[in-house]
């Protein structure tokens, strides 16, 4: 460590606090104006705002206390990659338990600012500090976080080395938005090409149901019992089917058994799947195309599996339009909003399909595999670029805790 360093444990130079969530029952609790953060909140550096807030009356009668202002905030728990995440609070609010709240004991000898960075740099090795950062339901815990070890330069160190990271972020920031707005238009334009072609049919189109031109299976209701999170015949799940990307996973494996006793339920790999439960997230219906690996794979319920009629109909051409809004819509106007969005297999057996003369339609897959391939070369340099600056802010966080900075 470098000369007028220190490392202390979080515990012996920060207070913590976490809050508490109002009774459920008591809707008088909530709708006042108090921010009130829980984990999925942490997904920037600085919060100013959330959509959660309790009442004063909700606060005095539950665990909840305000915070104070400029702290530094961690995730405990919550879905995905939120557990481990921090941030700094930058206006008054309260929290549930999902959160800590961190405080240095004297302000003058650690900036929040140089604590975040620190603590957001940790982002992995806080995760895992759990042992098991892919099981959302192990959080974190106060005596884990009171425990971390942190670097403590002198508070003149501290403030440049802040500085020189505000700076180096700001134009980080501004290239990974760039290359993420490239992304998108990317993307964009090649849907907008797909959407054209299937709104602005020419003559010899017809709609046909999509159980005429496809078989559809349906998957079976496995008991949450039945899984292993180690070895045994695959299973593909609704996590598994994300928007036109299958999600390969290393858990939901089925006993070696299974695969003769449901081969019903077998699946070939290059079959369509999509998800019947949250069919649309992010304005795109979670469709996929089973990889090689998963080729056998068991169907698990609320998962559909689609092998074209080729004879009248190609896979790429149905994966095309299954892609396009035009589903989405169709989803959207047979899906019960009010509850959780569920595709009922009789709706996704009668969806319409369009089907083109059989040369347009050997033309228009020729075309579309040239600009998936354009769009996918495009798609990889910007995600090389985003992962690049990724590494950078690492490699800057990495220089600034080791003295190198």
């Amino acid at each position: 460590m470098k000369n007028g360093w220190q490392k202390k444990k979080l515990g012996e130079v920060c207070n913590l606090m976490t809050g508490g969530t109002p009774s459920r029952g008591k809707p008088e609790y909530f709708g006042g104006n108090i921010r009130w953060l829980v984990s999925g909140d942490i997904h920037a550096r600085e919060i100013f705002d959330c959509e959660g807030r309790i009442t004063n009356e909700g606060m005095n009668n539950s665990n909840a206390k305000l915070l104070p202002i400029n702290s530094v905030m961690i995730a405990l728990n919550g879905q995905g990659k939120t557990r481990g995440s921090v941030a700094l609070l930058r206006t008054e609010a309260t929290c549930n338990q999902s959160l800590v709240c961190i405080i240095p004991k004297e302000p003058a000898k650690l900036l929040p600012e140089f604590l975040y960075a620190n603590l957001h740099g940790r982002y992995q090795e806080i995760r895992y500090l759990t042992s098991d950062a892919d099981n959302d339901r192990r959080g974190l815990n106060m005596p884990i976080i009171r425990d971390i070890d942190i670097p403590i330069a002198p508070i003149e160190e501290q403030q440049r080395i802040v500085s020189l990271l505000d700076e180096a972020f700001e134009g980080i920031a501004t290239a990974k938005a760039n290359a993420e707005k490239n992304l998108q238009n990317a993307r964009a334009l090649f849907e907008s090409h797909l959407q054209s072609v299937f709104t602005h049919r020419g003559p010899g189109w017809v709609d046909r149901p999509l159980d005429a031109v496809s078989s559809i299976l349906n998957g079976h209701a496995f008991k949450s019992t039945d899984f292993d999170t180690k070895v045994g015949t695959k299973c593909i799940k609704i996590t598994n089917v994300g928007v036109r990307e299958f999600v390969c996973n290393s858990d939901g494996f089925l006993p070696v058994g299974f695969a003769e006793e449901y081969k019903k339920v077998s699946v070939k790999a290059g079959s369509i799947v999509i998800a019947l439960t949250r069919t649309i997230i992010s304005g795109g219906l979670k469709v996929s195309i089973v990889p090689e690996e998963y080729n056998g794979a068991l169907l698990n319920q609320r998962v559909a599996a689609l092998v074209a009629n080729e004879t009248i109909l190609s896979s790429g051409f149905l994966f095309s339009y299954l892609s396009t809004q035009l589903v989405v819509e169709y989803v959207r106007e047979k899906v019960n909003t009010l509850m959780q969005p569920n595709l009922s297999i009789a709706d996704l057996r009668a969806m319409p399909i369009p089907l083109p003369p059989p040369a347009e339609q050997e033309a228009f897959n020729s075309k579309i595999e040239f600009l998936s391939e354009e769009t996918q070369r495009i798609t990889q340099i910007y995600q090389k670029k985003i992962a690049a600056l990724d590494e950078l802010k690492k490699a800057l966080l990495h220089k600034a805790f080791s003295g190198e900075l």
